[in-house]
């Protein structure tokens, strides 16, 4: 079957039969702007020095790549290395795709940005690019997704974004999207959408997935300059998935090194009760159109979208991105979920044996190394993204967790 990256050569856009561009007839000519914008700010060296300058000196790459002993040595078998997204200003990955489209729309003469947000990492980093770059802000958030993550809330507040609650739907990730969307229609002359996941219509997708590259191409050096050989697999965690892309991108060609994106396994494997739109066989996960791309989504029999659930704010969106479809589908990638309960505990253990406190996004992918690691020889390699910091859980966790006086 064919590898991802031949697909995208064939048909921009596209990835096999996923991806494309499924948007109302106003957002068209917008779409094709940024295609056309991107690509020449891609063979632009001024716009690329930029963007490294800014990777390099304000978001703080390169990012570490951490041996966890102690945890190594607690699981008895591969050896686990932690690529330490959050270790970045303002304490995610996401600040890398901020970074990129925010240059980018100052390129295209773009004052006014709006973007969507769940776990409320992507708009803590779009506040504080456009807090850097002297833009308006507009982040949307549903407000249970508000309710949640109170403190990032005030965090956008600060950096001087307006954040708008959303109170339609489940109150979450996809109506956050819903209503950026009818923004952009609204005023897409003046706004960038800077849409925060390798999701939506082309050229979103690819074009935050290579914002996110730098993550795979450090993480691929200093694994070669610490061992001197490739992991044998690569752990992150699946929401829309732009981390996981991220880092994947760096050894999608190299097949012996296998691919495992963590969803969100929720409270069970009934439908309404996760957001594994791959993991789970039955659970409601089908092809189908949604937010503008093709790919993956958690509906019902009628084809009506499934309410999700996740204990990780981030996590919780019922589709995933068009690439990470395609890599499912032709197989070079395996998509697993962890629970809500095995993320906590997760994330208890990273905190008590390594000092690391992980979001909870980046817990379920420590709770997929958890269980595979043993079953490893201990000279192989676990490579797991902890894509972001747990400053933000803390809410929850106090919720959720009975931790001794």
């Amino acid at each position: 079957m064919p590898t991802a990256s031949a697909h995208k050569r064939a048909v921009p856009g596209r990835f096999g039969e996923f991806g494309g561009r499924y948007v109302p007839e106003t957002l068209m000519a917008a779409l094709e702007e940024l295609e056309r914008a991107y690509a020449a700010a891609k063979r632009d060296r001024g716009f690329r020095r930029e963007l490294e300058y800014l990777y390099r000196e304000y978001a703080g790459r390169p990012t570490p790549l951490y041996f966890a002993a102690r945890l190594t040595n607690e699981l008895g078998g591969a050896r686990v290395y932690l690529k330490r997204e959050d270790l970045l200003h303002t304490g995610a990955h996401k600040i890398n795709n901020c970074l990129g489209q925010g240059l980018l729309a100052k390129r295209m003469g773009k004052r006014r940005i709006i973007a969507e947000t769940g776990a409320g990492q992507h708009g803590v980093a779009t506040a504080t690019v456009c807090a850097l770059m002297g833009m308006e802000c507009v982040i949307y958030m549903g407000t249970e997704d508000m309710r949640r993550q109170e403190l990032n809330v005030f965090r956008m507040k600060l950096l001087g974004a307006e954040v708008r609650g959303v109170d339609a739907g489940q109150r979450t990730l996809k109506d956050a999207i819903n209503e950026a969307m009818r923004d952009w229609v609204t005023n897409v002359r003046t706004t960038h959408y800077l849409l925060g996941s390798v999701l939506g219509a082309h050229p979103y997708p690819t074009m935050v997935r290579d914002f996110h590259r730098v993550i795979g191409r450090e993480a691929r050096a200093q694994m070669l300059k610490a061992e001197g050989r490739l992991p044998n697999a690569v752990i992150a965690c699946v929401g829309g998935g732009s981390n996981a892309m991220g880092i994947f991108s760096a050894f999608v060609e190299d097949r012996r090194v296998k691919l495992i994106g963590v969803e969100a396994g929720g409270r069970s494997a009934r439908l309404g009760e996760h957001a594994a739109r791959v993991a789970f066989a039955d659970g409601g996960g089908s092809p189908g159109v949604l937010q503008g791309t093709y790919t993956y989504v958690l509906q019902d029999g009628a084809g009506q979208i499934a309410p999700t659930h996740s204990i990780s704010a981030g996590l919780d969106y019922p589709a995933i991105g068009p690439e990470h479809a395609e890599l499912a589908a032709s197989g070079r990638a395996e998509y697993v979920a962890a629970s809500d309960a095995e993320a906590l505990d997760a994330c208890v253990r990273l905190a008590r044996l390594e000092g690391i406190i992980p979001a909870l996004e980046s817990s379920h992918a420590i709770a997929e190394a958890l269980k595979c690691a043993p079953k490893m020889k201990k000279r192989d390699i676990v490579l797991v993204n902890v894509s972001g910091r747990g400053d933000k859980d803390m809410g929850i966790l106090q919720e959720n967790l009975t931790l001794p006086r």
